[in-house]
Order: C-alpha cells, then structure tokens, then sequence
C-alpha cells in the first residue's frame, strides 16, 4: 500500500471512527504530507521508514525554523499514524513507540484588557456599515468565549425566542450550553431583528438561511477570515494596536476575566468546551501573573527597604 493509501485511510478512520472536526483532518493531512515528502526525497516511504528516519525528520523540521509547538504536533501525527498502521496491519511494529519528541512549550494565551475589550464593541457600534451585526459578533464572543468557529456557523434557530443561554456545537460535534450576558441577549435582539428584515427581502428564487450571520460566500455565513479582517479593522478604529487582536485574544480575555472574578475553573472549562481541565489551567497562570505583579508594584512592603524613608523601623514591640 503506498504512503499516500495509508495516509487516506487513516484520515477516514478520524472521521468515521472519531468524529474528528474538518479542521482536524486537514490538519493531520497537511503534517502526515509533509512527512511523506520529506520520506521520500530520502528513498523512503511510511512502509519502511524507522525510528532514525523520524529522527532525522525532526532535526530537518529544526534546522527549517520550525517552533518546537508545531514539531511536537507533527511527530504526534505521526505516532498517531504508525499506531493505526500497526493495529490495522500495514506494519508489524511501530517504529516511534519509545521515541521521545520535542515537547511543548507551554505558552501562556495573550488576552486583552477590559478597557480594549470595551474599545474594540464600542468601534463595532459605531462602523459605518454592519454596526448591528458587528457589535452582536462582539458581545457574543467576549460573553461566551465561543471559537470563532463556533460564532460565525451559529444557526439562527440558536437566538430564538430571546435565550439565557446558546448551544453551542464545538469540536467533534460536541454541544454545551454557555450563558448570555445582558448586553449580549441585547445585541442578540437587535441583530435579529435586522437579520430578518433584510432576508424577508432576499430576492425571489434565494432561498433562507438557516446561519445567524448570513453570507452569500460558499459557506453561508460570515467565515473566520471575514471575522479576522473584521476584527483588524475594528482594532484600527478603537485604537488597539492590531498584532494585540485577534479572535482567540477575546476568549482568552472571557476566561482570564471570568477566573479573576471568582468564577471556578470547572464552570470555565464546560464553557470553553474543553475535554480536559488541564487546558484549562493555564489561565490560572495568566491569574498568577497579574497577581504577582500586583504584590510587587502595590503592596506597601514592596519597595526596596534601604530607599523608604521608614527604613530604620525597629521591629521589637
């Protein structure tokens, strides 16, 4: 079976077996190709390829610039590969079994502060065109912490009837229920009352969308690119500087928001939608941060003892 055969059926495997989301897959394609490529300018394919091979792999990834983050993804591809080929019986060993990868770095997310925050809706409300729409993408996102993703291939039926909450699909086809915050179920109502008056006059034939955010586009609704422009203009307009915005920058900020105002790490997880509260945690060190920062650039002991005027203070009673 050729490398590009296995490559294929381990894909479908993702779906049929996994669920996995189209993103994933593509994912898994674009690094499993890479490997293949680079295997066989060196006369090798998946079927006879070895530890040493997939050594070498990842030193050439190194000396590419790759960041040690996108290596560690690349050889869990590949684990994730030979593991299947084993199980189905393409290969009888798994040749990277007790290889020891890369490792990832553990970064902690950029968010914004609720002052940006506030500049980038208040830029929303007041765009020339679309004002309604965007200020409801933004009040959306920052009160659910939604994946772009998720927000801009919501179905209307979700904004319905003036809902608390919205169910959201994540990855996997998994759904949650996150809460809506007063502003959003406002925006909410504005937008969908524009929504429907603008696709009440569609043009005869077209038929409705079934997507909150409408888009002519082949996807039917406002699409992640269209929402990172959006968002790049949006900052321009509310004076935040551009490389600090972008999509996944407001939900960090719902959840380093959330946890600094006493919300629990269980409830952030079911909202973010992630599988395990380790991912999770990292935003308790964003909370970490800030708080150290605050000991030592506002506690009253903080200042260097030898340059305070109290100094001298004896310590006895």
């Amino acid at each position: 079976m050729s490398s590009a055969r296995w490559v294929g059926a381990f894909l479908d495997s993702l779906s049929a077996e996994r669920d996995a989301a189209l993103n994933t897959r593509l994912a898994y394609a674009r690094d499993l190709a890479a490997f293949s490529d680079w295997l066989g300018r060196q006369g090798r394919d998946l079927a006879t390829a070895g530890a040493p091979e997939v050594d070498a792999y990842l030193v050439a990834c190194e000396a590419e610039g790759l960041s040690r983050a996108t290596r560690a993804r690349r050889l869990s591809a590949i684990r994730q590969l030979f593991r299947f080929a084993q199980e189905e019986g393409f290969r009888a060993d798994n040749p990277v079994l007790r290889l020891a990868g890369p490792g990832r770095e553990r970064r902690l997310p950029g968010t914004l502060d609720l002052r940006e925050i506030e500049s980038l809706i208040a830029a929303a409300r007041a765009t020339p065109r679309d004002a309604v729409r965007n200020a409801c993408l933004l009040e959306l996102l920052y009160a659910t912490g939604m994946r772009v993703s998720e927000l801009v291939s919501l179905p209307v039926a979700a904004a319905r009837g003036d809902p608390k909450v919205v169910l959201v699909r994540g990855k996997g086809g998994k759904e949650r229920l996150v809460p809506l915050s007063p502003p959003a179920r406002e925006a909410l109502r504005d937008w969908l009352g524009a929504r429907d008056a603008a696709e009440a006059e569609r043009p005869e034939g077209r038929p409705a969308s079934r997507f909150l955010f409408p888009s002519r586009g082949a996807a039917g609704h406002l699409t992640r690119q269209g929402f990172f422009a959006l968002l790049k203009d949006l900052a321009l307009r509310a004076g935040v500087p551009a490389d600090r915005v972008a999509p996944h920058r407001l939900r960090h900020a719902f959840a380093t928001h959330l946890l600094a105002g006493g919300a629990d790490l269980r409830s952030i997880q079911a909202m973010l939608g992630h599988a395990d509260i380790a991912t999770t945690e990292i935003y308790t060190h964003v909370l970490d941060e800030r708080l150290s920062e605050l000991v030592l650039t506002r506690h009253p002991l903080a200042d260097d003892p030898k340059s305070s005027p109290d100094a001298d203070r004896s310590t006895d009673p």
